[in-house]
Order: structure tokens, then sequence, then C-alpha cells
């Protein structure tokens, strides 16, 4: 599952970092990898996650595995909520000491950069016949779970695909349309959501049209990247092209134009003020990868099922978040572990942790599943999400995350915060954009 919190990296966790740095060189759903209960002697396979309500969603795919799988029992800790400065650290230094990590890791995606550069630590998973898994994943997940050698180390959970999320209730107030189809219509492209913006603030609801710099920032990006040769931050030899590539110029721009219009409720996400106008109705859009769903509805309660919808995102598609599970080589009982992987990464794996969790599947065959395609929310007044995201993710091209994605992010995202809330001279802010990009990847 995706983590459901921004992307800060700790000092621990830069520690983390620096010490794995110092020692680093440089089919379909059924089960490829061994036959169900093939081990000579019962073993244990510890799956080691993160997420705090909104997590992998393996608790009943789990139950099922184990009571048709007596030789190979799963152990599922979700080990905390807290993936940036908790498990991510702690997961670095387990590798590095070649004991402790669990035999299936999850990984979120602002870290898969960082783990592919780092193939020593993780298993071939094509030694055991997952590489014929190909076709059940779009390309932007299935390329992320190869490491610097091209190999396969990972596989997909699940991705964000996405929409935009938007108060029905105060739309109503300003006079704009709420019916779902008709304000997907009121923005194709980033320009109507500008003007429908605009329109919205001259209603004077009391409430602004978006909550805050970091979220359309993202939503961007990810649709932007893929124009431009499928890079953010990094190219593919890892040099920090920040200030070179248009997509993250144009993303950039983008939210400097909505802050400037007045358009912004200057709201940093995740932050408590964040999570009060959620539920208070202090803003009316935002865009919304499938876990941010959970998340409304969590911050926003009961009392606001029905005010909140579901309408296309401007642009048509998108993907913010999403995670990968892996072997680590250290893991005793690595043939047992991919059988598990395999298994939770598969069809039925993806359907019981979306019905679970709310977890949209990368797993194409998942996502064509009825369970999958008929969803319709009812908190969001019955949007019909499964084939909202599905159309989403249909073109999705693979984004490359650098080494240090996520020091770079955590430190751009500063500097976008701060010219929202003024700060930041927006004269001045693409230069300290630039800047703190620089400095935080070293």
């Amino acid at each position: 599952m995706t983590n459901h919190k921004r992307f800060v990296v700790t000092g621990v966790a830069l520690t983390a970092l620096a010490a794995v740095a110092a020692c680093s060189g440089g089919g379909g759903d059924t089960q490829t990898a061994t036959q169900s209960g093939s081990a000579a002697e019962p073993v244990t396979i510890n799956v080691h996650t993160f997420g705090g309500g909104e997590n992998f969603g393996y608790d009943e795919a789990v139950k099922k595995w184990n009571a048709e799988h007596p030789n190979i029992q799963i152990k599922y800790q979700n080990l905390t909520d807290r993936f940036e400065d908790v498990y991510l650290p702690q997961l670095l230094q387990r590798l590095q000491a070649g004991a402790g990590a669990g035999d299936v890791v999850g990984i979120d995606e602002g870290a898969m950069g960082l783990m592919a550069a780092r193939p020593q630590f993780f298993t071939d998973l094509s030694q055991y016949g997952l590489d014929s898994r190909k076709a059940d994943f779009p390309a932007a997940k299935w390329e992320a779970g190869l490491n610097a050698q091209g190999k396969l180390f990972a596989l997909g959970t699940d991705m964000g695909g996405m929409t935009m999320c938007y108060r029905k209730d105060l739309f109503e107030k300003a006079g704009l349309p709420t019916d779902r189809e008709e304000v997907s219509k009121l923005w194709p492209d980033w320009n109507a959501f500008f003007e429908t913006g605009k329109k919205f603030e001259a209603a004077k609801t009391g409430a602004k049209f978006m909550d805050g710099p970091n979220t359309i920032y993202n939503v961007i990006l990810f649709q932007e990247a893929p124009k431009n040769g499928n890079l953010a931050y990094f190219d593919r030899s890892n040099q920090l092209i920040v200030e070179k590539n248009p997509a993250v110029k144009a993303s950039f721009d983008w939210v400097q134009k909505f802050s400037q219009a007045g358009l912004t409720a200057k709201l940093q996400a995740w932050s408590p003020a964040w999570d009060k106008a959620i539920k208070g109705g202090g803003f009316a859009t935002m865009g919304c990868p499938s876990w941010m769903l959970g998340v409304i509805e969590g911050k926003a309660g009961e009392s606001n099922k029905g005010n909140w919808d579901v309408a296309a995102v401007p642009g048509g598609s998108g993907n913010w978040g999403g995670s990968w599970l892996a072997v680590p080589k250290q893991s005793k009982h690595p043939k047992e572990a991919a059988e598990v992987l395999n298994y939770l990464t598969g069809k039925d794996g993806h359907v019981a942790a979306f019905k679970e969790a709310g977890a949209f599947p990368s797993s194409i065959p998942a996502q064509q599943d009825t369970e999958v395609s008929g969803l319709k929310n009812a908190y969001f007044n019955d949007a019909p999400t499964g084939q909202i995201f599905a159309a989403s993710v249909a073109n999705l091209q693979p984004v490359f995350f650098g080494e240090k994605h996520a020091q770079v992010k955590t430190a751009v995202e500063k500097v976008l915060e701060g010219m929202d809330q003024g700060a930041v001279k927006y004269d001045e802010a693409w230069s300290k954009f630039v800047e703190a990009g620089v400095k935080a990847a070293g």
C-alpha cells in the first residue's frame, strides 16, 4: 500500500542511506514459483509491510493461504504506519546487516530508486519464474521493479491511479454543476480547471477551491513526466535534472499560478490544519489517488458522507503512489518466499487487498475482475471508482525514480509550501526550488 503521509526522510533515514551507500556496489496469476506446499518441512515466511488503517490489506489473503498451505505458513506483520522515518531506515539497516528483514518486504514507490540501485540486497525473482508475470502489470509498474542490472527484484501491489475529489455541497453553493459527469466536463485540462477555480472563488462560498500545493503538484508532475522521457528529478544515470526537466518546471508553474490567483487554502498536506479543513469544508477540490479516498473518509467522518464525490482528473489520467514486494537475499527460504510474493501480487491477492483496504490493484487481471471494476464507493455517492481508477491508469508510462528521489521531493515541496504561504517570494521561488533540489541531491 502506498504511504499516505508526505515522504519525509529524517536524519535517521539519511544515516541509514549513507551507511548502505558506503557498502553498495555498483504469465498469468498461476503459481509459477513452486507448487503449493512444496517445502520439505514446514517453514514460516515473514511478510513485513507498513501503513496505518489503510495498510496493504493482507489479513484475509494470509488466512486463506495458511489454511491451504500447511507446509508454508505466512506470518504477516504490518510494522508501522510511518514508512519514511521508521520502516525505511530499519529496513536499510537490516539489509546492510544481512539479518532481521522479512522474507518478503514492502517498499513504497519513493524508495524504489534507492532499492533498485542495490541489487546485492534482493533476490532475482526470475530465478523462480516470476518474470513470466510481465503481462499482468502496466509497463510503469513492471519496469519500476527492475534493478540497476535489469533483473526483476520486486512485483507490484497497489497503484494510486488518479481522480479529482470535490465537495458537492460547496459546488452547489458556488452555482457549479454537482453531477460527477458534468463536473468532469468542467475541466478536460488544467486551463479549464484554473478557470473553474476562478468561478468558484468569485462565488465567495467561504471556502477555497484547492487545498494547497502538495497534492496538485504531485498530480501534475506524474502526468507531465511521461511526456518528458518518463523522468522526474533524475535522469537514468542518476544525474539531477530538476532545473532542466520541463515536467518539473511545468508542475511548478501550475502550482505558482494557482497560488498567485488565490485558489489555494495554503494548507500543507498531512498537517492538522489540512485534516481540519477536509472535515470542515475548508476547500472544494483535491487530487485523489485511490488511497486518498480512504484518507478523506477517515478525516471527514460520517457526518460528511455524500458531501464528497469523485470526478475525472484534468488530463484524464495519472498515478500517485503505490508499492511493491521484494525478497531480500538474506531470506533463508527464498523459494518459498517467492511463492508467497507471487500469491500476494497475483490476481487473488490483489482482489483480496482491494476488498479489505481499498488498495487499487496494479494487476491488470485484478483490475478487470468484477469485484474491482464494479466497485461503487458509498461514501462518495456511490461513485463508480473501480471504473474511474481503471481508466486513469490504462495508459500509464513508467516514470524513473532516482536513487535520491525521496530527499529531493521533500526538499522542493517545502519551497512550494513556503511560496504558497508567503514565506518565499514568487519571483524567487523557482531559484530556491532548484537550489533546494541540488542541496538535497548532495
